[in-house]
């Protein structure tokens, strides 16, 4: 199930490698979707709001996780794009080690520092409880998170978009009725949906590898390969790092905008969180563009060829700009009905404040999917500052308006908060793709003249 995405039509390749993912991160976002749904109305409003008032921790924590992992495989990409097999797995064994070193760190200071930052955010007194109940759960199987995200991350990166889908797909059903299992029948409420997202992660990690072992003989690795060579670890670190950070700095900012929204009380914290998930559910082509940029920019810059990933990006931006404009309209008009599925009480109320949100971040998301291929095309490339700037800007732009809507008690400056990091980041990474990617063209240049050079003078 390999892929080469150095060869053959742009669009084509793109098509082919993105199907998967996008089902992929639906079902993902689905069986998120059902621990609310069901926390929600089993369980109540305020248990749906202890649940949301995680979402912006989850993605810090995570986030920083999934970043290392993935930016740790870029270079198995470009080496697999090359041809390098015996660089492609020294890469794999330094991913895994450096793995490793991650998830202990994450685990041990998530963990440690949780009441902190729960208090800092202006968690509401009446869902203190179970929200630390279901953060903690989850910092506690950060390990099944990074084991399924880093091997997932590993077969992408040689084209094997697929077998992730479909052990998605296994993880979502198994979430789904452990979440029903546990809450309704278990009587465990928040507890009962983060055992079933962390049990479900780790089965998926564990078929992921049995997988690799017995059907992927080009990702078997030796003994010798699990150490850190100081080239392959720089390289890595390099890319890492700067995701890890990109995410980090995202999520801060989402965080900054959970406590505005918590000094709005708990029922509007409940309304936000049933609107992020609608949106994240409807935006996850973006992710998935962006993933696939990621793997298609480093394969083709494994072999250097710059005009190749050009057109890669621009058939992305087109792609991506026509959804945007297409989910949008369809959002609007099923947004009544998608609020009925997550609570049974004040659903007039709730659905205000939805409707808000959407149309104000609706909007902007063309640019939110420009951010999503360009970050993810530098960074196959191999450039981890500049979409880690990308970052920085989003988190700017959160701060400023989730300041101004505390300050106002303001709902509207809340959803502002997003739509503004969007428009400033998406234009900035813009403009540095078209800055790095001119640098690029110049060096090949260069390094063409001087080849020619030094063959002219043999």
């Amino acid at each position: 199930m390999e892929l080469d995405m150095t060869k053959g039509k742009p669009a084509g390749l793109i098509v082919k490698f993105i199907i998967p993912i996008i089902i992929g991160n639906i079902f993902q976002q689905m069986y998120s979707m059902v621990d609310t749904i069901i926390v929600g109305r089993f369980v109540g409003v305020d248990a749906l709001a202890a649940v949301g008032a995680t979402g912006s921790i989850t993605f810090l924590i995570l986030g920083f996780t999934q970043g290392m992992t993935t930016g740790f495989t870029v270079l198995t990409a470009q080496r697999f794009g090359a041809g390098d097999r015996e660089g492609m797995q020294k890469s794999i064994g330094s991913a895994a080690v450096l793995s490793v070193i991650v998830t202990i760190v994450m685990t041990i200071i998530s963990m440690c520092g949780m009441d902190w930052l729960l208090t800092v955010m202006n968690t509401p007194d009446n869902i203190y409880d179970m929200t630390k109940s279901y953060i903690m759960i989850i910092c506690a199987g950060i390990c099944c998170n990074v084991l399924y995200n880093l091997l997932a991350s590993i077969l992408r990166a040689i084209g094997n978009s697929v077998v992730p889908l479909v052990l998605l797909l296994i993880s979502s059903v198994t979430n789904i009725v452990l979440d029903y299992v546990l809450i309704v029948y278990g009587n465990m409420g928040v507890a009962g949906a983060a055992y079933a997202t962390i049990i479900s992660q780790g089965l998926s990690g564990v078929l992921c590898l049995i997988y690799i072992m017995k059907a992927v003989p080009t990702l078997h690795v030796e003994w010798r390969h699990y150490k850190l060579e100081e080239q392959c670890v720089r390289n890595q670190l390099s890319v890492g790092i700067p995701m890890a950070l990109q995410f980090s700095i995202t999520a801060i900012g989402t965080i900054l905008v959970q406590t505005a929204l918590n000094l709005l009380g708990s029922t509007v914290v409940a309304s936000y969180s049933v609107s992020c998930k609608v949106e994240q559910l409807v935006t996850q082509p973006f992710a998935a563009m962006g993933v696939t940029m990621a793997t298609y920019c480093a394969q083709n810059r494994g072999i250097n060829d710059l005009n190749r990933i050009q057109k890669g990006v621009k058939v992305a931006n087109i792609m991506s700009g026509i959804y945007a404009v297409i989910i949008f309209g369809v959002v609007y008009q099923i947004l009544p009905y998608a609020i009925r599925l997550f609570i049974t009480e004040d659903i007039e109320l709730v659905y205000g404040y939805a409707k808000t949100y959407i149309i104000i971040c609706g909007v902007f998301f063309i640019p939110l999917g420009m951010i999503f291929i360009f970050r993810n095309a530098l960074q196959g490339c191999g450039f981890g500052f500049m979409p880690m700037m990308g970052g920085v800007v989003e988190l700017v732009s959160r701060c400023v308006a989730a300041f101004v809507a505390a300050k106002l008690l303001s709902y509207e400056g809340v959803c502002l908060a997003n739509a503004s990091a969007w428009l400033t980041a998406g234009i900035f990474l813009w403009i540095a793709y078209r800055v790095l990617m001119k640098k690029m063209v110049a060096d090949k240049k260069l390094h063409q003249q001087q080849m020619e050079t030094e063959s002219a003078q043999i």
